[in-house]
Protein backbone atom coordinates (compact mmCIF):
# COMPACT_ATOMS: atom_id res chain seq x y z
CA UNK A 1 0.00 0.00 0.00
CA UNK A 2 1.56 3.26 -1.12
CA UNK A 3 1.34 6.27 1.14
CA UNK A 4 -0.13 9.51 -0.16
CA UNK A 5 2.30 12.44 -0.44
CA UNK A 6 1.88 14.95 2.33
CA UNK A 7 0.30 18.24 1.32
CA UNK A 8 2.38 21.30 2.23
CA UNK A 9 0.96 23.07 5.25
CA UNK A 10 0.01 26.63 4.39
CA UNK A 11 1.27 29.15 6.94
CA UNK A 12 -1.32 30.89 9.09
CA UNK A 13 -0.05 34.34 8.15
CA UNK A 14 1.84 35.55 5.06
CA UNK A 15 5.54 35.90 5.75
CA UNK A 16 6.69 39.23 7.17
CA UNK A 17 8.92 41.28 4.86
CA UNK A 18 11.51 43.77 6.13
CA UNK A 19 9.97 43.43 9.64
CA UNK A 20 6.64 44.49 8.12
CA UNK A 21 3.66 42.36 9.17
CA UNK A 22 0.36 44.01 8.33
CA UNK A 23 -1.86 41.05 9.22
CA UNK A 24 -3.02 41.47 12.80
CA UNK A 25 -6.04 42.59 14.81
CA UNK A 26 -6.91 46.17 13.86
CA UNK A 27 -9.30 46.93 16.72
CA UNK A 28 -7.37 49.55 18.66
CA UNK A 29 -9.07 48.76 21.98
CA UNK A 30 -8.39 45.01 21.75
CA UNK A 31 -5.52 43.44 23.71
CA UNK A 32 -4.46 41.67 20.48
CA UNK A 33 -4.17 44.92 18.52
CA UNK A 34 -0.93 44.73 16.56
CA UNK A 35 -0.09 41.28 17.92
CA UNK A 36 1.98 39.09 15.61
CA UNK A 37 1.48 35.98 17.74
CA UNK A 38 -0.27 33.43 15.52
CA UNK A 39 -1.91 31.84 18.59
CA UNK A 40 -4.08 34.97 18.95
CA UNK A 41 -5.86 34.31 15.64
CA UNK A 42 -7.86 31.80 13.65
CA UNK A 43 -7.70 31.77 9.86
CA UNK A 44 -11.15 31.58 8.27
CA UNK A 45 -11.04 29.35 5.18
CA UNK A 46 -14.77 28.95 4.50
CA UNK A 47 -14.06 30.55 1.15
CA UNK A 48 -10.46 29.59 0.19
CA UNK A 49 -10.33 32.46 -2.28
CA UNK A 50 -10.98 35.03 0.46
CA UNK A 51 -9.06 34.02 3.62
CA UNK A 52 -9.86 36.18 6.63
CA UNK A 53 -8.07 36.60 9.92
CA UNK A 54 -10.30 36.25 13.00
CA UNK A 55 -9.15 37.65 16.34
CA UNK A 56 -9.78 35.22 19.23
CA UNK A 57 -10.33 38.13 21.63
CA UNK A 58 -12.66 40.60 19.89
CA UNK A 59 -13.85 38.61 16.86
CA UNK A 60 -12.67 41.19 14.31
CA UNK A 61 -12.15 39.76 10.83
CA UNK A 62 -9.64 41.80 8.80
CA UNK A 63 -8.83 40.44 5.32
CA UNK A 64 -5.36 39.01 4.80
CA UNK A 65 -2.71 40.87 2.75
CA UNK A 66 0.54 39.80 1.14
CA UNK A 67 3.28 41.75 2.92
CA UNK A 68 5.64 41.22 -0.03
CA UNK A 69 3.08 42.68 -2.43
CA UNK A 70 2.69 45.77 -0.22
CA UNK A 71 6.46 46.31 -0.30
CA UNK A 72 6.53 45.73 -4.07
CA UNK A 73 3.69 48.22 -4.53
CA UNK A 74 5.59 50.77 -2.43
CA UNK A 75 8.57 50.29 -4.75
CA UNK A 76 6.33 50.83 -7.78
CA UNK A 77 4.90 53.98 -6.22
CA UNK A 78 8.37 55.36 -5.50
CA UNK A 79 9.62 54.64 -9.02
CA UNK A 80 6.52 56.26 -10.53
CA UNK A 81 6.72 59.34 -8.34
CA UNK A 82 10.46 59.81 -8.93
CA UNK A 83 10.15 59.31 -12.70
CA UNK A 84 12.25 62.02 -14.35
CA UNK A 85 13.73 63.17 -11.03
CA UNK A 86 17.47 62.91 -10.39
CA UNK A 87 17.27 59.90 -8.06
CA UNK A 88 18.49 56.33 -7.84
CA UNK A 89 16.19 54.00 -9.81
CA UNK A 90 17.68 50.67 -8.67
CA UNK A 91 14.75 48.71 -7.13
CA UNK A 92 17.14 46.85 -4.81
CA UNK A 93 18.86 50.00 -3.52
CA UNK A 94 18.02 51.67 -0.20
CA UNK A 95 18.12 55.07 -1.92
CA UNK A 96 15.40 54.18 -4.44
CA UNK A 97 13.31 57.24 -5.26
CA UNK A 98 15.24 59.56 -2.89
CA UNK A 99 15.93 62.63 -5.02
CA UNK A 100 19.32 64.33 -5.09
CA UNK A 101 17.60 67.67 -4.52
CA UNK A 102 16.49 66.62 -1.03
CA UNK A 103 19.04 63.91 -0.15
CA UNK A 104 22.37 65.26 -1.37
CA UNK A 105 24.28 63.32 1.31
CA UNK A 106 23.36 60.05 -0.45
CA UNK A 107 25.04 60.91 -3.77
CA UNK A 108 28.32 62.08 -5.31
CA UNK A 109 28.53 64.60 -8.14
CA UNK A 110 30.05 62.51 -10.95
CA UNK A 111 30.91 64.81 -13.83
CA UNK A 112 28.69 66.02 -16.65
CA UNK A 113 26.83 64.64 -19.63
CA UNK A 114 26.85 67.58 -22.00
CA UNK A 115 25.61 70.50 -19.89
CA UNK A 116 23.71 68.22 -17.50
CA UNK A 117 24.98 67.07 -14.12
CA UNK A 118 25.71 63.37 -13.52
CA UNK A 119 25.49 61.74 -10.06
CA UNK A 120 26.58 58.45 -8.49
CA UNK A 121 24.67 56.67 -5.71
CA UNK A 122 26.83 56.00 -2.63
CA UNK A 123 24.88 52.83 -1.85
CA UNK A 124 24.70 50.86 -5.12
CA UNK A 125 27.28 52.88 -7.11
CA UNK A 126 24.79 53.34 -9.95
CA UNK A 127 25.03 56.52 -12.02
CA UNK A 128 22.33 58.72 -13.49
CA UNK A 129 21.92 62.14 -15.10
CA UNK A 130 19.78 65.06 -13.94
CA UNK A 131 17.81 65.60 -17.16
CA UNK A 132 16.52 69.00 -16.07
CA UNK A 133 19.72 70.56 -14.69
CA UNK A 134 20.30 72.45 -17.94
CA UNK A 135 18.38 75.45 -19.28
CA UNK A 136 14.82 74.74 -20.46
CA UNK A 137 14.85 76.11 -24.00
CA UNK A 138 11.23 75.06 -24.54
CA UNK A 139 9.71 76.92 -21.62
CA UNK A 140 7.89 79.47 -23.83
CA UNK A 141 6.08 76.75 -25.80
CA UNK A 142 5.33 74.85 -22.60
CA UNK A 143 3.88 77.97 -20.95
CA UNK A 144 1.53 78.49 -23.91
CA UNK A 145 0.56 74.81 -23.83
CA UNK A 146 -0.29 74.92 -20.11
CA UNK A 147 -2.15 78.22 -20.42
CA UNK A 148 -4.40 76.82 -23.16
CA UNK A 149 -4.85 73.50 -21.36
CA UNK A 150 -5.96 75.23 -18.14
CA UNK A 151 -8.37 77.52 -20.00
CA UNK A 152 -10.28 74.64 -21.57
CA UNK A 153 -8.84 74.28 -25.07
CA UNK A 154 -9.19 70.84 -26.63
CA UNK A 155 -5.98 68.94 -27.37
CA UNK A 156 -6.65 69.15 -31.10
CA UNK A 157 -6.97 72.93 -30.89
CA UNK A 158 -3.77 73.25 -28.86
CA UNK A 159 -1.86 71.17 -31.40
CA UNK A 160 -3.20 73.27 -34.26
CA UNK A 161 -2.41 76.61 -32.58
CA UNK A 162 1.10 75.53 -31.54
CA UNK A 163 1.83 73.69 -34.82
CA UNK A 164 2.61 70.35 -33.16
CA UNK A 165 1.31 66.81 -33.62
CA UNK A 166 -0.41 64.88 -30.77
CA UNK A 167 2.72 62.83 -30.02
CA UNK A 168 4.75 66.01 -29.52
CA UNK A 169 1.97 67.37 -27.31
CA UNK A 170 2.11 64.36 -24.99
CA UNK A 171 5.91 64.38 -24.99
CA UNK A 172 5.84 68.03 -23.88
CA UNK A 173 3.24 67.18 -21.25
CA UNK A 174 5.49 64.43 -19.84
CA UNK A 175 8.46 66.85 -19.76
CA UNK A 176 6.36 69.42 -17.90
CA UNK A 177 5.20 66.78 -15.41
CA UNK A 178 8.82 65.80 -14.67
CA UNK A 179 9.76 69.42 -14.03
CA UNK A 180 6.74 69.81 -11.74
CA UNK A 181 7.74 66.73 -9.74
CA UNK A 182 11.25 68.18 -9.47
CA UNK A 183 9.91 71.47 -8.08
CA UNK A 184 7.57 69.75 -5.61
CA UNK A 185 10.26 67.44 -4.24
CA UNK A 186 12.08 70.39 -2.66
CA UNK A 187 8.95 71.95 -1.16
CA UNK A 188 7.66 68.63 0.16
CA UNK A 189 10.95 67.91 1.93
CA UNK A 190 10.92 71.37 3.48
CA UNK A 191 7.34 70.92 4.70
CA UNK A 192 7.90 67.53 6.33
CA UNK A 193 11.16 68.62 7.92
CA UNK A 194 9.76 71.69 9.70
CA UNK A 195 6.09 70.81 10.40
CA UNK A 196 6.29 69.11 13.79
CA UNK A 197 2.51 69.32 14.33
CA UNK A 198 0.56 68.42 11.23
CA UNK A 199 -3.09 67.80 10.34
CA UNK A 200 -3.71 65.87 7.12
CA UNK A 201 -6.86 64.99 5.20
CA UNK A 202 -7.16 61.97 2.89
CA UNK A 203 -9.78 60.87 0.39
CA UNK A 204 -10.25 57.94 -1.97
CA UNK A 205 -12.33 58.54 -5.10
CA UNK A 206 -12.62 57.45 -8.72
CA UNK A 207 -10.27 59.13 -11.19
CA UNK A 208 -12.90 59.17 -13.95
CA UNK A 209 -16.33 59.17 -12.30
CA UNK A 210 -18.27 58.33 -15.49
CA UNK A 211 -16.03 55.52 -16.72
CA UNK A 212 -16.40 52.64 -14.19
CA UNK A 213 -12.88 51.58 -15.18
CA UNK A 214 -11.80 50.72 -11.62
CA UNK A 215 -9.08 53.39 -11.35
CA UNK A 216 -9.15 54.88 -7.85
CA UNK A 217 -7.32 58.05 -6.79
CA UNK A 218 -6.10 58.54 -3.23
CA UNK A 219 -4.88 61.99 -2.21
CA UNK A 220 -3.62 63.42 1.07
CA UNK A 221 -3.24 67.14 1.77
CA UNK A 222 -2.64 69.47 4.67
CA UNK A 223 -6.11 69.93 6.16
CA UNK A 224 -6.16 73.73 6.45
CA UNK A 225 -4.15 75.07 3.52
CA UNK A 226 -4.93 72.24 1.09
CA UNK A 227 -1.24 71.66 0.23
CA UNK A 228 -1.23 68.22 -1.42
CA UNK A 229 1.55 66.03 0.01
CA UNK A 230 0.87 62.87 -1.99
CA UNK A 231 -1.43 61.18 -4.47
CA UNK A 232 -1.44 57.74 -6.07
CA UNK A 233 -3.52 55.54 -8.40
CA UNK A 234 -4.18 51.80 -8.34
CA UNK A 235 -3.22 51.79 -12.01
CA UNK A 236 0.02 50.97 -13.83
CA UNK A 237 0.51 52.41 -17.31
CA UNK A 238 2.54 49.40 -18.46
CA UNK A 239 0.99 45.95 -18.69
CA UNK A 240 1.91 43.06 -16.38
CA UNK A 241 2.54 39.52 -17.58
CA UNK A 242 0.56 37.72 -14.87
CA UNK A 243 -2.78 39.09 -13.72
CA UNK A 244 -5.07 37.21 -11.34
CA UNK A 245 -8.83 37.02 -11.16
CA UNK A 246 -8.81 36.04 -7.48
CA UNK A 247 -6.71 37.50 -4.70
CA UNK A 248 -4.43 35.02 -2.92
CA UNK A 249 -2.43 36.78 -0.17
CA UNK A 250 -0.19 33.72 0.25
CA UNK A 251 1.05 34.07 -3.34
CA UNK A 252 3.23 36.99 -4.44
CA UNK A 253 1.97 39.00 -7.41
CA UNK A 254 -1.79 38.64 -7.08
CA UNK A 255 -2.15 42.34 -6.45
CA UNK A 256 -2.41 42.74 -10.24
CA UNK A 257 -6.07 42.35 -11.19
CA UNK A 258 -7.29 40.45 -14.22
CA UNK A 259 -10.42 41.77 -15.96
CA UNK A 260 -13.23 40.58 -13.64
CA UNK A 261 -16.51 39.13 -14.80
CA UNK A 262 -19.67 41.22 -14.51
CA UNK A 263 -21.73 40.87 -11.33
CA UNK A 264 -25.47 40.95 -10.95
CA UNK A 265 -26.79 44.48 -10.66
CA UNK A 266 -28.20 45.13 -7.20
CA UNK A 267 -30.86 47.65 -6.31
CA UNK A 268 -29.21 50.50 -4.48
CA UNK A 269 -31.22 52.35 -1.89
CA UNK A 270 -31.45 56.13 -2.27
CA UNK A 271 -29.10 58.01 0.07
CA UNK A 272 -30.66 58.95 3.37
CA UNK A 273 -30.99 62.60 4.26
CA UNK A 274 -29.88 62.49 7.91
CA UNK A 275 -26.21 62.25 8.76
CA UNK A 276 -26.80 59.40 11.25
CA UNK A 277 -28.63 57.38 8.60
CA UNK A 278 -25.85 58.04 6.07
CA UNK A 279 -23.19 56.76 8.45
CA UNK A 280 -25.25 53.68 9.37
CA UNK A 281 -25.98 52.88 5.70
CA UNK A 282 -22.26 53.11 4.92
CA UNK A 283 -21.54 50.44 7.54
CA UNK A 284 -24.16 48.22 5.95
CA UNK A 285 -22.71 48.76 2.49
CA UNK A 286 -19.20 47.93 3.71
CA UNK A 287 -20.30 44.68 5.36
CA UNK A 288 -22.05 43.62 2.14
CA UNK A 289 -18.79 43.71 0.17
CA UNK A 290 -17.29 40.37 -0.84
CA UNK A 291 -13.94 41.87 0.17
CA UNK A 292 -14.24 44.18 3.17
CA UNK A 293 -11.21 46.31 2.27
CA UNK A 294 -11.71 46.35 -1.50
CA UNK A 295 -14.13 49.05 -2.71
CA UNK A 296 -14.12 47.46 -6.19
CA UNK A 297 -15.31 44.05 -4.99
CA UNK A 298 -19.01 45.02 -5.05
CA UNK A 299 -18.87 47.06 -8.27
CA UNK A 300 -21.28 45.46 -10.74
CA UNK A 301 -19.06 46.01 -13.76
CA UNK A 302 -15.48 47.14 -14.32
CA UNK A 303 -14.59 48.43 -17.77
CA UNK A 304 -11.01 47.23 -17.60
CA UNK A 305 -8.50 49.63 -19.26
CA UNK A 306 -7.31 48.56 -22.70
CA UNK A 307 -3.73 49.60 -21.86
CA UNK A 308 -1.94 49.09 -18.58
CA UNK A 309 -3.36 47.14 -15.65
CA UNK A 310 -5.26 47.63 -12.40
CA UNK A 311 -3.88 46.95 -8.94
CA UNK A 312 -6.05 45.88 -6.04
CA UNK A 313 -6.86 49.12 -4.15
CA UNK A 314 -5.77 47.85 -0.74
CA UNK A 315 -2.15 47.54 -1.86
CA UNK A 316 -2.00 51.05 -3.30
CA UNK A 317 -3.61 52.59 -0.21
CA UNK A 318 -1.24 50.78 2.16
CA UNK A 319 1.73 51.86 0.01
CA UNK A 320 0.42 55.45 0.02
CA UNK A 321 0.49 55.62 3.82
CA UNK A 322 3.78 53.72 4.05
CA UNK A 323 5.45 56.36 1.93
CA UNK A 324 3.78 59.09 3.97
CA UNK A 325 5.03 57.50 7.19
CA UNK A 326 8.60 57.47 5.87
CA UNK A 327 8.40 61.22 5.25
CA UNK A 328 7.09 62.02 8.75
CA UNK A 329 10.22 61.16 10.73
CA UNK A 330 10.46 64.71 12.14
CA UNK A 331 6.77 64.95 13.00
CA UNK A 332 5.75 64.82 16.67
CA UNK A 333 1.95 65.16 16.57
CA UNK A 334 -0.16 64.05 13.62
CA UNK A 335 -3.88 64.03 12.82
CA UNK A 336 -5.35 62.26 9.78
CA UNK A 337 -8.95 63.04 8.77
CA UNK A 338 -10.63 60.65 6.35
CA UNK A 339 -14.04 59.58 5.06
CA UNK A 340 -15.81 56.52 6.41
CA UNK A 341 -13.84 53.89 4.48
CA UNK A 342 -12.52 50.76 6.28
CA UNK A 343 -9.66 50.36 3.79
CA UNK A 344 -8.16 53.71 4.77
CA UNK A 345 -8.83 53.03 8.44
CA UNK A 346 -7.07 49.63 8.34
CA UNK A 347 -4.09 51.07 6.49
CA UNK A 348 -3.63 53.91 8.99
CA UNK A 349 -4.02 51.78 12.16
CA UNK A 350 -1.60 49.18 10.72
CA UNK A 351 1.14 51.44 9.41
CA UNK A 352 1.03 53.94 12.26
CA UNK A 353 0.62 51.24 14.92
CA UNK A 354 3.55 52.41 17.06
CA UNK A 355 2.34 56.02 16.92
CA UNK A 356 -1.18 55.00 17.93
CA UNK A 357 0.18 53.14 20.95
CA UNK A 358 2.34 56.19 21.78
CA UNK A 359 -0.73 58.45 21.31
CA UNK A 360 1.06 60.77 18.87
CA UNK A 361 -1.48 60.34 16.07
CA UNK A 362 -5.22 61.01 15.79
CA UNK A 363 -6.96 59.05 12.98
CA UNK A 364 -10.51 60.42 12.64
CA UNK A 365 -13.53 59.66 10.47
CA UNK A 366 -15.27 62.86 9.34
CA UNK A 367 -18.80 63.12 7.96
CA UNK A 368 -20.47 66.51 7.49
CA UNK A 369 -23.21 68.19 5.51
CA UNK A 370 -22.08 70.25 2.52
CA UNK A 371 -23.37 73.43 4.16
CA UNK A 372 -21.08 73.02 7.19
CA UNK A 373 -18.27 75.58 7.08
CA UNK A 374 -15.21 76.26 9.20
CA UNK A 375 -16.78 79.14 11.16
CA UNK A 376 -19.48 76.91 12.65
CA UNK A 377 -19.01 75.56 16.17
CA UNK A 378 -20.35 72.38 17.71
CA UNK A 379 -23.55 72.74 19.72
CA UNK A 380 -25.03 69.89 21.77
CA UNK A 381 -23.09 66.64 21.23
CA UNK A 382 -24.70 63.19 20.96
CA UNK A 383 -22.64 60.00 21.31
CA UNK A 384 -23.75 56.95 19.30
CA UNK A 385 -22.13 53.53 18.89
CA UNK A 386 -22.49 52.34 15.28
CA UNK A 387 -21.58 49.43 13.04
CA UNK A 388 -20.37 45.93 13.83
CA UNK A 389 -17.25 47.52 15.36
CA UNK A 390 -19.37 49.69 17.73
CA UNK A 391 -17.44 52.77 16.65
CA UNK A 392 -17.95 55.72 18.97
CA UNK A 393 -19.37 58.58 16.88
CA UNK A 394 -19.97 62.12 18.11
CA UNK A 395 -22.67 64.09 16.28
CA UNK A 396 -23.61 67.76 16.55
CA UNK A 397 -26.02 70.13 14.84
CA UNK A 398 -25.82 73.86 14.13
CA UNK A 399 -28.86 75.51 12.53
CA UNK A 400 -30.08 72.18 11.10
CA UNK A 401 -26.62 71.51 9.60
CA UNK A 402 -24.94 68.38 10.98
CA UNK A 403 -21.45 67.03 11.45
CA UNK A 404 -20.06 63.82 12.93
CA UNK A 405 -16.61 62.51 13.85
CA UNK A 406 -15.26 59.18 15.09
CA UNK A 407 -11.85 59.02 16.77
CA UNK A 408 -10.48 55.68 15.54
CA UNK A 409 -7.76 55.49 18.20
CA UNK A 410 -10.34 55.47 20.99
CA UNK A 411 -9.76 58.95 22.46
CA UNK A 412 -12.72 60.22 24.51
CA UNK A 413 -13.75 63.43 26.26
CA UNK A 414 -12.34 65.59 23.46
CA UNK A 415 -15.18 65.38 20.95
CA UNK A 416 -15.96 69.11 20.89
CA UNK A 417 -12.41 69.99 19.87
CA UNK A 418 -12.39 67.53 16.97
CA UNK A 419 -15.88 68.51 15.84
CA UNK A 420 -14.64 72.09 15.55
CA UNK A 421 -11.31 71.30 13.88
CA UNK A 422 -11.49 67.99 11.97
CA UNK A 423 -12.32 68.46 8.29
CA UNK A 424 -11.55 66.77 4.99
CA UNK A 425 -13.05 69.58 2.93
CA UNK A 426 -9.69 70.68 1.45
CA UNK A 427 -8.87 67.36 -0.20
CA UNK A 428 -12.44 66.91 -1.45
CA UNK A 429 -12.33 70.33 -3.09
CA UNK A 430 -8.92 69.62 -4.63
CA UNK A 431 -10.15 66.46 -6.33
CA UNK A 432 -13.42 68.05 -7.39
CA UNK A 433 -11.61 71.02 -8.92
CA UNK A 434 -9.46 68.65 -10.96
CA UNK A 435 -12.55 66.90 -12.29
CA UNK A 436 -14.18 70.24 -13.10
CA UNK A 437 -11.06 71.82 -14.61
CA UNK A 438 -10.35 68.93 -16.97
CA UNK A 439 -13.85 67.51 -17.43
CA UNK A 440 -13.38 67.42 -21.18
CA UNK A 441 -10.30 65.18 -20.87
CA UNK A 442 -11.49 63.11 -17.89
CA UNK A 443 -14.84 62.24 -19.48
CA UNK A 444 -13.67 61.88 -23.07
CA UNK A 445 -15.20 58.56 -24.32
CA UNK A 446 -11.97 57.17 -25.76
CA UNK A 447 -9.99 58.08 -22.62
CA UNK A 448 -12.29 56.13 -20.29
CA UNK A 449 -10.35 52.98 -21.18
CA UNK A 450 -7.00 54.78 -21.57
CA UNK A 451 -6.38 56.58 -18.25
CA UNK A 452 -2.59 56.68 -18.78
CA UNK A 453 -2.96 60.03 -20.58
CA UNK A 454 -4.12 61.62 -17.30
CA UNK A 455 -1.04 60.61 -15.28
CA UNK A 456 1.20 63.57 -16.23
CA UNK A 457 -1.78 65.89 -15.87
CA UNK A 458 -2.18 64.84 -12.22
CA UNK A 459 1.43 65.78 -11.43
CA UNK A 460 1.11 69.11 -13.25
CA UNK A 461 -2.15 69.98 -11.53
CA UNK A 462 -0.76 69.12 -8.09
CA UNK A 463 2.24 71.42 -8.64
CA UNK A 464 0.05 74.23 -10.01
CA UNK A 465 -2.39 73.82 -7.09
CA UNK A 466 0.34 73.89 -4.43
CA UNK A 467 2.59 76.61 -5.86
CA UNK A 468 0.55 78.77 -8.25
CA UNK A 469 -3.18 78.68 -7.43
CA UNK A 470 -4.27 81.54 -5.16
CA UNK A 471 -7.30 81.47 -2.87
CA UNK A 472 -9.56 84.42 -2.05
CA UNK A 473 -6.86 85.95 0.16
CA UNK A 474 -4.34 85.84 -2.70
CA UNK A 475 -2.21 83.09 -1.15
CA UNK A 476 -1.19 79.70 -2.45
CA UNK A 477 -1.16 76.57 -0.22
CA UNK A 478 2.66 76.76 -0.22
CA UNK A 479 2.49 80.35 1.07
CA UNK A 480 0.05 79.39 3.81
CA UNK A 481 2.48 76.68 4.94
CA UNK A 482 5.39 79.17 4.93
CA UNK A 483 7.22 77.43 2.08
CA UNK A 484 7.26 80.38 -0.34
CA UNK A 485 6.87 84.13 0.00
CA UNK A 486 4.93 84.64 -3.24
CA UNK A 487 3.03 82.57 -5.83
CA UNK A 488 5.08 80.96 -8.55
CA UNK A 489 4.44 81.92 -12.16
CA UNK A 490 4.29 79.33 -14.92
CA UNK A 491 7.73 80.46 -16.06
CA UNK A 492 9.17 79.87 -12.57
CA UNK A 493 7.40 76.51 -12.40
CA UNK A 494 8.98 75.36 -15.65
CA UNK A 495 12.55 76.61 -15.04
Amino acid sequence: MTSQPLQPIQPLLPKAVEHLQLNHCKTVGCCNYGSKNIDDYVIQRTNPERPTLVCRECGAFPPVLSNQDVVDELTRVKVTQSSGLPACSNPKCENLGLAVLTHRHLYHAFGYSGDRQRYRCKCCQGTFVDRWSGFNNKHLVQQKLLAMLFTGYAIRDICRRLSMNPKTFYDQLSHIASRCRRQLAMFDARLFKHAQNLSLASNLTTLQPKSSNGVLWISTCEATSGYVVGQHLNYQASDHDEKHLEHDPFQVGTRFMAPPSALLETNTTPPSQGILARVDNKYREVLSRPQLEDPLSNQARINYPTKGCLIRPQYTVYAHYLQLASQLEYNQQLAIFMPQEPLMRSAVVSIFLDRIKAKTIHPIYVEQDEQWHSDMEADRIDIVLLGWWRDRWAFTRNKDISKGICHLAGEKENERYWLNTATDRAVLQYQQRFHDQFAQLVNEPRRKLRPAGLLPLLDIYRAWHNLCRQDRTGQTPAQQMGLTSAPLTLEQLLN
